[in-house]
């Protein structure tokens, strides 16, 4: 059994207001995450270094190319999600939306979200801040799904207990 239905279809397109969208991020899209990981390393690293190690000051481009090639064989699988925001000419990532399945108890579904640094606090970190939660909600079939840094601090998240 899986964490999704069988029949579960993910979406491929998800518009924001403002000219932008999400879809499922591919090992294509490395020449435009590199540069937005790495641009907002330190402030990645403090969300999510501490739980997962990422992204380490030395990561390379070859080591992000092998990510997202991963990245694009859990989604293919319906094993986990990663959506990049993009804007509407796909020509600028400006952020990821990921959707696990949990690795902590007491949700059905992990969701975290960011920003590259000059998008923080602006009305389009805004806009994904307010669309997630209802995109989820709307679109995936979760009934406990858990934002991770928004709802939960990622301290709190991780002093959690582990799923079984």
């Amino acid at each position: 059994m899986t964490w999704l239905p069988a029949d579960f279809v993910h979406p491929v397109r998800v518009p924001l207001p403002g000219g932008h969208h999400l879809r499922p991020i591919t090992g294509a899209d490395v020449g435009l995450d590199y540069p937005a990981v790495m641009g907002s390393q330190q402030r990645l690293w403090s969300i999510y270094g501490a739980a997962f190690g990422w992204p380490d000051t030395s990561m390379t481009y070859e080591e992000d190319l092998k990510d997202l090639i991963r990245h694009e064989k859990e989604i293919a699988a319906h094993e986990s999600f990663n959506y990049a925001l993009f804007d509407d000419a796909g020509t600028a990532l400006l952020g990821c939306v990921y959707i696990d399945p949990p690795a902590k108890t007491g949700s059905d579904a992990e969701i975290s979200w960011w920003v590259v640094d000059d998008r923080v606090g602006t009305e389009l970190e805004q806009a994904l801040d307010a669309l997630v939660p209802q995109w989820i909600a709307e679109s995936w079939p979760f009934r406990r799904p858990r934002h991770v840094g928004r709802d939960l601090s990622w301290q709190d998240w991780l002093a959690l207990p582990d799923v079984a």
